[in-house]
């Protein structure tokens, strides 16, 4: 059910800063018309650390009515507080998603044994199947193979979005959690490699500047095509590179501005991008035969 191309989707802004919520249905019609094979709302890349409660709740809720069904809805349910998560992941099987994205618990970094608590108390609190966020480059914290294999145990515990960066992860995580746990990528540049060590996906920022392409090069992944999945790679891979020179969701609605889908307007403490990155991201569009 969760594979392919998931876009962790962007919240687009109104002039005034406020939610721009015709622009995020039209965005979720965009994104299945096509291709993508499910979508991320309220993670990083969907500004959540400047979105209230209130506001990630009604993203959440808009995405799910949008989507009706169409495609898996993987709702951003992740805090450093384990009773904030709760009401966050209960919240998100309350409106109908599919699943819950939740990230390690950042800055105040528990052990290893405080990550099975905080995830245990997650998945007992709620049926709404669970998949971690590992971003070690983010929260300080890594969750190494045993203990994702100790968490993978608990039946609504399904998968992992993996942003170490190391492709070897894969198949530790293979040996710890079997074969059938659930592993996407959370890095565009390495997810040709993250399939081909026995990821089933990505939940990537770029697709929501190239979801049909993102699609594609899945596609090819899962159907063993490398050969036309690295044409894909090759055609994607400065997009990836440009997005992610400055904050990569800055990058993306830059580039997503580019082809009129929404405004580039981010909350602070981010801004808009330099010159020179604008530059490399119109040429990296060029490229990918975007523009």
């Amino acid at each position: 059910m969760f594979k392919g191309s998931l876009p962790a989707l962007v919240t687009p802004f109104t002039p005034d800063g406020e939610l721009d919520l015709d622009t995020l249905r039209k965005l979720v019609d965009w994104h299945i018309d096509q291709g993508s094979h499910g979508l991320v709302p309220v993670g990083t890349t969907g500004e959540s650390p400047t979105l209230t409660h209130d506001e990630h709740r009604l993203v959440i809720e808009e995405v799910v009515r949008t989507v009706d069904g169409r495609v898996p809805v993987i709702a951003g349910a992740g805090s450093n507080s384990t009773r904030e998560g709760i009401g966050l992941i209960r919240h998100a099987a309350e409106v109908g998603a599919d699943a819950a994205l939740v990230v390690t618990p950042y800055y105040n970094k528990p052990t290893q044994a405080g990550l099975i608590a905080h995830y245990t108390a997650l998945a007992e609190a709620s049926d709404l199947p669970i998949i971690i966020y590992n971003i070690p480059g983010r929260s300080v914290v890594d969750m190494t193979p045993e203990t994702m294999g100790e968490l993978a145990k608990i039946p609504s515990i399904i998968g992992v979005k993996d942003a170490t960066g190391k492709l070897e992860r894969v198949s530790q995580q293979r040996i710890t959690c079997g074969p059938d746990f659930v592993q996407l990528s959370g890095e565009d540049g390495t997810a040709l490699g993250f399939n081909a060590h026995g990821g089933v996906g990505c939940i990537s920022v770029t697709a929501n500047v190239a979801p049909k392409l993102c699609a594609e090069f899945q596609n090819a992944t899962l159907a063993g095509d490398y050969a036309r999945a690295l044409e894909y790679q090759d055609r994607l891979m400065p997009l990836h590179i440009a997005i992610f020179v400055e904050p990569g969701l800055v990058g993306a609605k830059y580039a997503m501005s580019r082809l009129g889908l929404c405004d580039e307007r981010v909350r602070l403490p981010l801004v808009p991008l330099t010159d020179p990155t604008r530059r490399l991201i119109d040429a990296a569009l060029d490229h990918a035969g975007l523009i």
